[in-house]
């Protein structure tokens, strides 16, 4: 596995572990603030860095790949959508909310981005690693 690989899979873990401490901690709570606003400082690093580094060898891979072009654009358009609920998410409760709300939203928030986390570990990571190893 190559070393940017490993790198995004350990931030993957730190990001839902993050944001399940903010569950924990509450929202209404100085700490649980704290951690919400590391949880999006964390997020948002993690984006920047697959931008970066991750999606250039990908989309350099799809000039001569339809397939794989055909995948990075589905996943794309899904994160456009992924992106702006996270960061609406982060804006919504970057003073406290309500807790059954809190809870409800945290939740989608949560499955959402642990779905994507999973479709990215499972596609796009494995096609970069067999981009990079030349397989």
């Amino acid at each position: 596995m190559t070393e940017l690989i490993k790198q995004l899979n350990k931030e993957h873990a730190e990001i839902e572990k993050t944001l399940n401490k903010v569950k924990e901690l509450g929202v209404n709570t100085q700490e649980g603030q704290q951690t919400l606003m590391a949880a999006k400082d964390g997020l948002l690093a993690h984006l920047k860095k697959e931008d970066e580094e991750l999606y250039p060898v990908l989309y350099k891979a799809a000039e001569k790949d339809e397939k794989l072009k055909r995948t990075l654009e589905v996943f794309a358009k899904d994160m456009e959508g992924i992106s702006k609920a996270a960061l609406e998410f982060f804006e919504k409760y970057a003073n406290g909310g309500s807790g059954i709300e809190f809870a409800r939203d945290f939740g989608k928030l949560l499955a959402v981005l642990s779905q994507r986390i999973s479709k990215e570990e499972n596609v796009l990571y494995k096609k970069y690693e067999e981009i990079v190893s030349g397989a």
